[in-house]
């Protein structure tokens, strides 16, 4: 039982242990946040150097921050604005986390105070352009350098000192660009996109807000979470997604950039995958090939017969030479006779050549074919008798028996011939 195996010395000391129990891994740290021993509390903190990975974040590239398994890192776009970054401020400090901040330089000159509280705060301040224009990827050097320039410079002049300005920058709507992203990798900054956003900046409620941010932390179990402290439904939604961070077991790291004084957390390069592959898991591409260095390119000469001790008198090749007998086969074949084209005039093939003749073809084809219909009429007269006795003249003409003129003659013949004298008529004429 909890109750006897843990000594009640503290409240916080309770808190911890419950923690540990239910979870497995210290979610909050109430002796790092006096006042409040229920925080969800910063775990740990990252030290990344720029110039080792350059670019981060899923969304938009192939590496992200080395993250362990259900660790967040949360991100707060174009502020400062007073009415809702002090907000956001407010809720961050009573959880005792800390997270990092893109500074749009209008903003820091219009509101200096605003980012010198963040850097009393403890929070990581980065920058996120001068007046937030969505054609970086667009844009011209002599556009976008006076853009990147004018934020970074008015975000640390409000700065008390300006060496707490770290090397990040993400860039306004991620409207990437390989020229912006070169131009600020040769400056040592780094790149900074997102593993997953709440679209906060649509016109949605709070709660979609909320209900984003953790639908899609739990797809992928890990990231940078990008958020906006100029929006009110970030307010709204900000103490329920770290209310539903802390039930589900996750913790929050906070990143700064590596110094003199305090070099890079030590990482594999495996690590800055989102999911590494395992030897479980078949890799989807081909490894690269190596770029060899070889430490000599000149060629060797080919060797010549003297230099494998052969005779070069008396040589014969190894191919056979074309012999004289080749040449004395015909080069051309005799040609045909003129009656190996010739066609008879008035055959089908001729007539078939012509559209105008396929008629004519057709009709002589036709023709072809009545005697064998003839014959075959006379191989069945019992059917023809049976239709010229039988069958009346209509059914004759529709089966095509009709009789010919001499057909008509032979049968007027038949009916001019004598007929016999009955009796009775001779009894009648002798009376």
């Amino acid at each position: 039982m909890v109750g006897t195996s843990v000594v009640v010395r503290t409240r916080s000391w309770i808190v911890l242990c419950l923690g540990l129990l239910t979870v497995g891994a210290p979610a909050a740290h109430a002796a790092d946040c006096p006042g409040h021993p229920d925080a969800l509390g910063t775990s740990r903190t990252l030290v990344v150097d720029p110039h080792e990975h350059p670019r981060i974040g899923t969304m938009q590239y192939r590496e992200t921050l080395p993250l362990k398994d259900h660790e967040v890192v949360l991100t707060f776009d174009d502020g400062p604005l007073p009415k809702y970054s002090n907000q956001v401020l407010q809720i961050l400090a009573d959880e005792c986390i800390k997270a990092t901040f893109f500074i749009i330089g209008g903003q820091a000159k219009a509101n200096p105070e605003g980012v010198r509280k963040l850097v009393a705060a403890g929070h990581t301040v980065g920058t996120h352009s001068m007046t937030h224009p969505l054609t970086f990827d667009r844009m011209p050097i002599e556009k976008f350098e006076p853009e990147i320039n004018g934020g970074i410079e008015w975000t640390s002049a409000a700065m008390i000192d300006p060496s707490k300005l770290a090397p990040f920058f993400r860039i306004p709507g991620l409207m990437r660009a390989e020229g912006v992203e070169n131009y600020l990798i040769s400056r040592g900054i780094q790149v900074w996109s997102a593993d997953f956003p709440a679209d906060d900046w649509r016109h949605v409620s709070s709660d979609r807000v909320y209900q984003l941010a953790i639908q899609r932390l739990e797809a992928k179990g890990k990231g940078i979470l990008l958020l906006h402290d100029i929006q009110p439904r970030t307010v709204a939604a900000l103490p329920k997604i770290i209310r539903d961070l802390k039930a589900r077991g996750y913790r929050i790291v906070h990143v700064v950039p590596a110094t003199a004084e305090q070099p890079a957390t030590p990482t594999t390069p495996v690590e800055w995958l989102l999911h590494p592959p395992t030897e479980t898991v078949p890799i989807a591409r081909w490894p690269a090939v190596p770029n060899f260095v070889f430490t000599q390119t000149e060629t060797l000469a080919a060797p010549s017969l003297a230099d494998l001790n052969a005779q070069t008198s008396g040589y014969q090749p190894l191919l056979p030479r074309k012999t004289m007998a080749l040449a004395d086969v015909a080069a051309t074949l005799p040609v045909p006779g003129r009656d190996l084209f010739a066609i008879p005039e008035g055959s089908i093939e001729v007539l078939l050549s012509t559209t105008l003749s396929r008629r004519a073809a057709s009709r002589l084809a036709m023709a072809a074919e009545t005697p064998r219909a003839a014959r075959g009429k006379a191989a069945r007269p019992h059917r023809t008798a049976r239709a010229a006795h039988g069958t009346p003249k209509h059914a004759a003409e529709a089966n095509g028996t009709v009789p010919t003129s001499a057909g008509v003659k032979s049968a007027a013949a038949k009916s001019a011939a004598p007929r016999p004298t009955r009796v009775a008529s001779l009894k009648k004429r002798a009376q």
